[in-house]
């Protein structure tokens, strides 16, 4: 099996993850942006989107338990549940 970069740089799972069906950030949202402590989320401005931008999470949740629409969903690995 053969790897290209694309391959080998892709992120296999960001720990927080942004439903665009049900982001409303281009309507002017950006609670999870706004509550996040350690400013890792950011909206793409050419979608209107949230996304995460950096992979540091804390799994601290206002970011989810915030989010209007439930498009932020945090996913905290088994072993810290």
């Amino acid at each position: 099996m053969s790897y290209t970069a694309h391959d080998i740089f892709q992120r296999s799972a960001a720990p927080v993850t942004v439903d665009e069906s049900k982001c409303i950030a281009d309507k002017g949202c950006t609670v999870c942006v706004d509550v996040c402590p350690l400013d890792l989320l950011a909206i793409d401005v050419s979608k209107g989107k949230a996304y995460m931008k950096f992979d540091e999470c804390w799994y601290c949740m206002p970011c989810e338990q915030d989010c209007p629409t439930g498009a932020v969903k945090v996913d905290i690995p088994y072993l810290l549940r």
